[in-house]
């Protein structure tokens, strides 16, 4: 038997790393390079982060339709195409805003006295071209897993699809990973802009590959019958399923909100995804800002990867806590995931820590290994939160209220990302008038965010608790 699905795996895995890559090029950047350049404040950032956020929760609700509807090869191609286009066009946004100004050039741009009105236009052009770059990226970038996922699908029977997923999967975790180990180094070397059209430019390689290695399997020249044969092992099973599936009552999405279960998953998603992406968005600037160490520093780049590490490690768990509870002491699936919820929900209050731990002994390593375990505390119940919704819902149901959860989630990340940047601009600019809990100025705005970040799990849980107490699926 041939093993061409394996290949076609690895470049899923690839295409994800890229993925996480290009979105982090911004956050990796922003303090050294884009700020000073383009006389930027946090607030400014804080838009653009939150812009992200909303617009790619948004165009998350149609990818996976349009990957149907343009077939797996085809679907793929355009959206990581776009995603990479989307990523190198931030490399012409200082250009453009030059130009579009009247300065000429970017060392003009960066001669221009800070507060003046010329830096407020060229921060409100660049901001306003950066909006553009990050919403091409954010359309591009949500066609990535319902594309996989559809691999997946078409290539593996089913038990070795939760296998192949884990793989692809993986590739968000290294490229978190990579990130700092690359794309700093990049922007010192070359210029911020290469640094973004080398990494976006990945992208374009990969198209090149995936045009030439896939194919559905039937008209694979690659898999020959036996590996055929083995991946359709489960046609029959399937296919009763389906119809099954299609006999099986839908529930509409206006319906979908009677229901406490779905404003239990609501309330999980909009309290806690914004947590995860501040940490993504926004620990190398705090790690600039509060310790001096850049990105572009030996110090930043360690102190990123151990953070993301530690997300990596720890969170590999979050799926088998709640089989424990399950297989071992008897509980239902709800009940068991509930509790391992209630666990994961206390990681995050390490971030409460983060910001005295680092003062009191004058390191950054204390706040990245708190921070890396409150995110990882965040990708566990991320991943046991998202299983709530086969618990309660019907299989018709599941789509819809991901899709609501997931709206939901990008609203609660807009907002804290946009809060956070306008928080830590008036706190800088307040210097010690701003104090919170014995820290002042811009360490008492990352306090109060880390507050916030730490608290949202456990009034999550809370709530969700409260709205459905006990087991109880929903019949139609």
């Amino acid at each position: 038997m041939t093993n061409w699905r394996w290949w076609l795996c690895s470049l899923l895995f690839v295409a994800t790393t890229v993925n996480y890559l290009d979105r982090q090029v911004l956050s990796l950047t922003y303090e050294e390079f884009i700020k000073p350049e383009f006389h930027w404040t946090d607030a400014n950032y804080g838009t653009i982060t939150s812009f992200f956020s909303i617009f790619y929760a948004i165009a998350c609700l149609f990818a996976g339709k349009f990957v149907d509807w343009m077939g797996t090869k085809k679907g793929y191609l355009i959206a990581i195409g776009v995603w990479s286009g989307g990523a190198c066009l931030h490399a012409a946004c200082g250009w453009a805003t030059a130009h579009l100004t009247g300065m000429g050039s970017v060392a003009a741009m960066r001669a221009v006295e800070i507060g003046s009105n010329a830096a407020l236009a060229i921060s409100a052009t660049s901001v306003w071209l950066f909006l553009l770059c990050r919403g091409i990226l954010a359309l591009g970038e949500a066609g990535n897993f319902p594309a996989a996922i559809k691999v997946t699908a078409e290539y593996y029977p089913k038990k070795d699809r939760a296998f192949a997923t884990s793989i692809f999967n993986a590739g968000a975790s290294v490229g978190a990973l990579a990130a700092p180990l690359c794309i700093p180094p990049l922007a010192k070397a070359l210029g911020w802009e290469w640094a973004f059209i080398i990494i976006g430019g990945l992208g374009f390689l990969w198209m090149f590959f995936w045009q030439f290695m896939y194919d559905k399997p039937e008209k694979s020249k690659h898999v020959n019958e036996a590996e055929l044969e083995y991946i359709h092992q489960d046609d029959a099973a399937e296919a009763a399923e389906k119809a099954a599936l299609a006999a099986e009552k839908t529930i509409p999405m206006l319906q979908c909100f009677k229901y406490k279960q779905t404003w239990a998953f609501i309330v999980g998603k909009f309290f806690t995804d914004g947590v995860w992406w501040f940490f993504l968005f926004w620990a190398p600037s705090y790690f600039s800002n509060q310790f001096q160490a850049p990105a572009t520093s030996g110090l930043g780049q360690a102190l990123i990867f151990t953070l993301y590490a530690i997300v990596t490690a720890v969170s590999i768990g979050g799926g088998y806590l709640p089989k424990i509870f399950v297989d071992k002491k008897g509980m239902n699936p709800y009940a068991g995931r509930m509790l391992a919820m209630l666990i994961f929900a206390f990681f995050p209050l390490c971030a409460l820590m983060a910001q005295p731990m680092g003062v009191h002994f004058n390191t950054p390593w204390w706040p990245a290994i708190l921070i890396g375990l409150a995110a990882a505390g965040h990708q566990a119940w991320s991943a046991n939160l998202f299983s709530t919704i086969g618990d309660m819902f019907p299989k018709g149901a599941i789509a819809t209220v991901t899709g609501i959860g997931a709206m939901a989630g990008g609203v609660g990340s807009m907002i804290i990302q946009k809060a956070a940047g306008n928080l830590f601009t008036y706190a800088e600019n307040a210097g010690a008038a701003f104090t919170f809990l014995g820290f002042e100025g811009k360490p008492a705005g990352y306090f109060i965010v880390f507050c916030f970040c730490g608290l949202a799990y456990l009034i999550a849980w809370s709530i969700m608790k409260a709205l459905v107490p006990k087991y109880k699926p929903i019949e139609v």
